[in-house]
C-alpha cells in the first residue's frame, strides 16, 4: 500500500526522480526512531547514574523530603531521651522524697520500666524503610507513656497521704516513752554484750532503768496490736502499730494498762515499768520499727525533753485529743 511519495536525485542520472514510501517501511522508521531514542535515553540515564553518580531530579527530591523526614524523627528521639532523663529524676524523687517521708514502699525499677509485651507490635516496621529505627522509636514512645502513667498514679497516692498529714503528724513515735527526769537510760541501740551470756548481740533498742511503777506513755496514736505476756523474753509488753509503716513495742511492764484492738493517744499511759520477763531489774525495754525494720528510737525524739518541758507537751497533746485550743 501506497502512503505518499517524495523525490530524490540519482546520482547514476544526474536526474531528480520521483521515489515512492511504503507505509511498511514508514512503520519500520518510526520504529526505529523509537528504539533509538529509547537507547539513547538509557545511555544517558546510566551515565548520568552510575557512571556521575547523579540523582535525577525527582530522586534527588525524595531523598531530600526523606532527610528532613528522618532529621524530623531523630529530633524526636533525642527529645524522648531529654523527657526520659527528666522523669528519671522525678522517680528517683519520687522514691527517694515523696514515698518515704509518707512510709510509702518504693515502686520497683521493672514496674516503671516495663514496655509493652510481644515482638509482634513492632513487626509492621519490617518491610519499611528504616524500620529498625522506626520500630525502636515506637518502643521507646510505649515505655515513656508507661513510665509517664505510672509515675502519674504514684504521686495521686502520695497526694492522697499528703491530706492525711495531720494524723500522720500524730502517729509518728516522737516523744520519749517515760518522763527522763526519773529515768536513766541504761542501755543503747546497737551491738552490746549480752547481759545474760555475755557475747556480743544485737540490741534492737533502748533500755530505761528506773523505779518500778513509772508511767510508760504511748509515743504515736495508733491502735494496740499485742497486750499480753510474752514467753520468749520480753515479759509484760505492749505493742502498737501506729499506721504509715511505724510500730513500738513496750517490754519488761509490771502492769499492762491497756487492751488488744485499744486505740490509743499520744501521751496515754499504756503500762507501769517493771522486772517481767527476762530482765535483770526494773527497765523499760523500747522498741520503734519502720516498714519492718529496727531502727533506733533516739531519733524520733528530744532526749533533752524533760521535767515541766515534757509534763507541758503531754498536756498539750491531751488538750488537743479532746478538741481544746
Amino acid at each position: 500500500m501506497f502512503r505518499g511519495a517524495g523525490y530524490r536525485f540519482n546520482r547514476e542520472t544526474f536526474a531528480i526522480e520521483r521515489h515512492i514510501v511504503t507505509s511498511r517501511k514508514r512503520k519500520m522508521k518510526s520504529a526505529l526512531l523509537v528504539v533509538l531514542s529509547f537507547a539513547a535515553f538509557a545511555a544517558y540515564y546510566f551515565t548520568y547514574t552510575d557512571i556521575m553518580g547523579l540523582d535525577t531530579p525527582k530522586t534527588a527530591m525524595l531523598k531530600q523530603k526523606g532527610e528532613e523526614l528522618r532529621s524530623g524523627l531523630e529530633l524526636l528521639e533525642r527529645r524522648m531521651d531529654a523527657n526520659n532523663t527528666f522523669l528519671l529524676e522525678l522517680q528517683r524523687r519520687d522514691n527517694n522524697v515523696y514515698r518515704s517521708v509518707y512510709g510509702m514502699e518504693e515502686i520497683p525499677v521493672d514496674v516503671r520500666n516495663a514496655g509493652f509485651g510481644g515482638v509482634d507490635r513492632y513487626k509492621h516496621f519490617e518491610m519499611l524503610p528504616n524500620g529498625e529505627f522506626l520500630a525502636g522509636l515506637e518502643q521507646k514512645m510505649d515505655v515513656l507513656y508507661k513510665k509517664a502513667y505510672v509515675q502519674s498514679c504514684s504521686y495521686e497516692d502520695v497526694v492522697v497521704l499528703a491530706r492525711k498529714n495531720g494524723e500522720m503528724v500524730s502517729c509518728v513515735p516522737a516523744i520519749p516513752p517515760v518522763q527522763l527526769d526519773n529515768i536513766h537510760l541504761s542501755s543503747r541501740f546497737g551491738y552490746r554484750s549480752d547481759p545474760f551470756k555475755g557475747t556480743p548481740k544485737m540490741h534492737n533498742g533502748l533500755d530505761f532503768a528506773g523505779n518500778k511503777g513509772e508511767p510508760v506513755y504511748a509515743t504515736g496514736n495508733g491502735k494496740v496490736i499485742e497486750a499480753a505476756r510474752n514467753f520468749f523474753g520480753y515479759g509484760n509488753e505492749v505493742v502498737i502499730d501506729h499506721g504509715f509503716g511505724y510500730k513500738t513495742r513496750y517490754a519488761h511492764l509490771d502492769k499492762i494498762l491497756v487492751k488488744e484492738g485499744q486505740m490509743v493517744e499520744r501521751g496515754e499511759i499504756v503500762g507501769e515499768l517493771g522486772n517481767s520477763g527476762r530482765s535483770t531489774g526494773p527497765h523499760l525495754h523500747y522498741e520503734v520499727s519502720y516498714r519492718d525494720r529496727m531502727v533506733n528510737p533516739m531519733n524520733f525524739f528530744n532526749s533533752d525533753l524533760k521535767g515541766t518541758d515534757f509534763e507541758a507537751m503531754l498536756k498539750k497533746e491531751n488538750a488537743g485529743q479532746n478538741g481544746q485550743v
